[in-house]
């Protein structure tokens, strides 16, 4: 049996209308799915318990789709069952965005949960190889996207972000905790004509069970706004969320959408 832990956003629910069957949708308050209806909430404070719960209902995979965020810490609401889980927690909480989460499934897998990624499960959700619509990228983007993977490198090294824009072989501005949404919204005004390359990887090392980058129309909007010319994808590595929507809106305002070959 399966429980999908659903954050906020898009991908919680793409990834229920895909699948033959309706998982159990779990949520963490304060992060509840925008549009699903949850079967079963609970507070970190309370993370040991929801585990036995999923124990008792007969769960043997999680998946964790959608966005949630750090949450302040109740101590008075922390229950027997999750205090030997307290150091645990708050070493991830101070931890990177890919510490957090690896801590998270760690705690699962020791419960006896095998975690699952979203693509594992909808490997639909991953777009082919090459380029998905009727622009295609100059020699000079693909050497701007060889580029890109060098920076995300770095960033991923210091547990920064998962994209970057690119142009002539310089970085115009480089995702942090505000997102990709953030990044684009700030390019904007960019004082010069424009062109250039959104790239969006996972961090090297990144568990992708969890946490896994992923683009939606909203992005290729952002892309647009902020001048730049297409978007480039590591293979494996990014989510495309409402894909026929997607290269629709990139075919419409002559943006490219390529899925670069993995690096080694």
């Amino acid at each position: 049996m399966l429980a999908l832990i659903a954050g906020t956003g898009v991908l919680p629910d793409e990834l229920v209308a895909h699948l033959p069957d309706r998982p159990l949708i779990c949520g963490m308050e304060g992060f509840l799915p925008d549009r699903l209806t949850a079967d079963v909430t609970f507070p970190l404070e309370q993370l040991g318990s929801f585990i036995a719960d999923l124990q008792a209902r007969g769960v043997t995979d999680v998946c964790m789709a959608g966005a949630v965020r750090r949450p302040d810490i109740d101590p008075s609401r922390i229950d027997a069952r999750t205090l030997p889980l307290v150091p645990i927690i708050q070493q991830a909480l101070m931890s990177g965005d890919d510490g957090a989460l690896r801590a998270v499934i760690g705690i699962l897998e020791e419960a006896g949960l095998r975690v699952r990624a979203a693509h594992e499960i909808v490997p639909s959700l991953l777009p082919p190889l090459g380029c998905l619509t009727q622009s295609q990228p100059s020699e000079a983007e693909i050497a701007d996207s060889s580029r890109a993977v060098g920076v995300l490198r770095a960033m991923g090294a210091a547990d920064i972000g998962q994209a970057c824009v690119v142009h002539k072989g310089q970085v115009l501005a480089v995702e942090g905790a505000y997102g990709t949404a953030w990044m684009l919204q700030s390019l904007v005004a960019r004082p010069d004509a424009g062109g250039g390359i959104l790239f969006k990887g996972p961090k090297p090392g990144q568990d992708r069970r969890a946490d896994l980058p992923a683009i939606g129309p909203d992005t290729v909007t952002g892309a647009v706004a902020a001048g730049l010319s297409g978007i480039v994808l590591e293979k494996g590595g990014v989510i495309v969320l409402q894909r026929d929507e997607v290269v629709a809106e990139c075919d419409r305002l002559g943006l490219f959408l390529h899925v670069h070959e993995r690096a080694v």
